[in-house]
């Protein structure tokens, strides 16, 4: 796991202080060693946390054995050692999986991909054909941001703030994705909060020759052709599939030369990982757990439960409440695209690396592939009520009106705009149960909303998506969650605080292998009866009772006291600065922000708290508004 960092110019390249300033932007991702190349058009940066190969021969930027290619790579190839066989014809001189990566790109090029399982984002350049290839994998486990000018240049890193370090990209919002990032939190790629400023998509790469980029798409999570065949008729092949499928997911993330852990929090999916370590390791597993004294956020009486069950090295790490809001500021100043989560991840990171350990599993993924949020079953529910949507919308307007007076005023926003829906198809109904704002609260936000998009740019994706509906219905809720929130929230959440402290996090839910099976798997194996029922059961016996059926406290920080009390100057002073940007309506940001404050209207925290995030990102980055 490490930071990459290049600047490719159809001029000779003369920016040694650019790429300097990127690679050093990345200093935290890698504090075991840092590189720069630079050669032609040719100026390519590496900062390495060492996990596999420790030694000198696996640092970065790393030249062919003939000189005339060059990777730099950021994640993990976990079936380096199989794909390391095949190729009898390269001269070998490190024990790691960069030279893989590197060596399989020169005997079959963009095809190599095909035969890649890991996280990764790489370059690699071709002196003799002056020509770079950018990949970013499948799941989008590992970002990658890039900025083209057309017969120019290609400048490109792991994280946009090394692109900011550049000189060479603009610094000047982007109102489409302030549109994005205001309705869901987030901005979803390819786009960024940064006009020029663009992500590879997850399973996609692109080709830089003479001053032009295009880009391809190698992969897709829906199969080519959805048909659910034989493989899928028997229930208990299904169940004996899934278990083989993450019990190799398992295995494969379990190569490592330093100290692997856990996270184990005593839910059913980070149980899942820690039973099948315990099954295939020929150590003892260590399991790290946050642990709080408030009895309404703690549930070590679980991890401690599977802990014991698997004889795991058990490290539980004390946190309070407090302990969060004190690291508030410097989770912040990591927050390399705004999010109106990932305080938590990053706290959890600290204390986990601060335990020990440089590499920990995660049971991120489990809800997404297994049926685990509330949106599956109503989902499914509201389907069966698809013939309420043949009616005239007024009447739907009018039941929702009419039950205005019994509900908060954010359900009702959400009633609202499910009766405003055309029908019941995924592209309808998914976007409404992840936004943070309904659509005409958004345009009443923003000024100039003739610069925006006309449509939510989650509901364009997802009618994009041509194959989608193809899937059973429990499949469409998947692909549409790990596309959009699990990929642009979640996962660089993961990446961006856990990278804060030079932790790689691996998550076997999200082998490609595994998803590819479970997204075909019919609704009627995969009713959710209870709690994520076929993971359950394909797992059984190794998840006790105790953690299957248990009520799921979860750790909620008490971010709606805080804001009317210890941070409340802290909120004042970036709402107040956001207010007079002039991207946003300041009267009735204000106006949101009173009534949070007086209590009169029960806005969650969270739709105040993306702007507090928003403002203190833009004026850390000195972003032009």
């Amino acid at each position: 796991m490490c930071g990459i960092a290049g600047i490719i110019s159809e001029k000779n390249n003369q920016e040694n202080s650019a790429i300097q300033r990127m690679t050093d932007a990345l200093s935290h991702r890698g504090p075991d060693a840092g590189a720069i190349y630079q050669k032609g058009k040719a100026a390519l940066g590496h900062r390495r946390l060492s996990i596999i190969d420790l030694s000198e021969l696996s640092n970065q930027p790393m030249v062919s054995h003939d000189g005339r290619y060059v990777i730099v790579f950021n994640g993990e190839l976990y079936n380096f050692k199989t794909i390391k066989k095949e190729i009898d014809d390269y001269p070998f001189r490190s024990s790691g999986d960069s030279e893989v990566i590197l060596a399989a790109y020169i005997k079959w090029g963009p095809d190599c991909l095909k035969r890649f399982n890991g996280m990764f984002a790489f370059a690699i350049w071709d002196h003799a054909e002056e020509s770079l290839f950018l990949v970013r994998d499948r799941l989008g486990i590992k970002p990658l941001y890039f900025s083209f000018k057309a017969g120019s240049h290609l400048v490109f890193a792991s994280e946009l703030r090394s692109l900011l370090k550049s000189g060479q990209t603009s610094r000047q919002i982007d109102p489409v994705g302030l549109s994005d990032y205001i309705n869901y939190q987030t901005v979803h790629a390819p786009k960024t909060l940064i006009k020029g400023i663009s992500q590879l998509m997850p399973g996609e790469y692109g080709l830089f020759k003479n001053g032009e980029f295009h880009t391809k798409k190698y992969w897709d999570i829906i199969p080519e052709t959805y048909r659910p065949n034989g493989q899928y008729e028997h229930p208990e092949k299904v169940k004996n599939k899934v278990r083989q499928l993450l019990t190799d997911a398992v295995e494969k993330r379990l190569v490592s030369d330093v100290p692997i852990g856990a996270f184990l929090s005593g839910g059913i999916d980070s149980s899942a990982i820690v039973a099948l370590m315990s099954e295939v390791s020929d150590r003892t597993v260590d399991t790290f757990s946050i642990i709080f004294r408030e009895k309404q956020f703690d549930e070590s009486e679980y991890s401690d439960l599977i802990a014991k069950k698997y004889k795991t090295n058990h490290h539980p790490i004390l946190l309070s409440p407090n302990d969060f809001m004190e690291e508030m500021p410097n989770a912040l100043s990591h927050m390399d695209m705004p999010s109106g989560d990932g305080v938590n991840t990053y706290v959890v990171s600290k204390a986990t690396k601060n335990a020990g350990v440089t590499v920990t599993l995660s049971g991120l993924g489990g809800d997404e592939l297994f049926a685990g949020y509330p949106f599956f079953k109503k989902f499914i529910r509201l389907h069966k009520m698809g013939a309420l949507w043949k009616t005239p919308s007024f009447i739907r307007k009018g039941l929702s009106g009419a039950a205005a007076p019994f509900l908060k005023s954010h359900q009702h926003a959400k009633i609202d705009m499910l009766a405003s829906a055309k029908n019941v198809d995924i592209e309808q109904l998914f976007p409404t149960f992840r936004r943070i704002f309904s659509p005409a609260e958004t345009r009443q936000l923003l000024n100039n909303t003739d610069q925006f998009y006309p449509i939510d740019r989650v509901e364009a994706f997802l009618l994009d998506q041509k194959k989608l509906k193809t899937l059973p219905l429990l499949s469409q809720v998947s692909v549409s969650d790990i596309s959009t929130y699990t990929q642009n929230i979640l996962l660089r959440d993961t990446d961006q605080m856990s990278m804060a402290h030079a932790l790689e996090v691996r998550v076997p839910f999200f082998d490609h292998e595994l998803v590819e099976y479970v997204i075909g798997i019919p609704d009627k194996i995969k009713d959710p009866a209870y709690a994520k029922k076929l993971l359950v059961d394909s797992l059984s016996p190794l998840l006790p009772d105790e953690i299957v059926f248990r009520q799921k406290k979860g750790f909620h920080l008490p971010w709606k006291i805080w804001m009317k009390n210890e941070l409340k100057n802290f909120c004042d002073q970036k709402i107040d600065c956001l207010a007079q940007r002039g991207i946003i309506n300041g009267q009735m940001l204000r106006h949101l922000w009173q009534q949070f404050l007086s209590g009169k209207n029960d806005n969650l925290w969270s739709r105040i708290w993306i702007f507090v995030v928003l403002e203190d990102w833009i004026a850390r980055n000195d972003i032009k508004t």
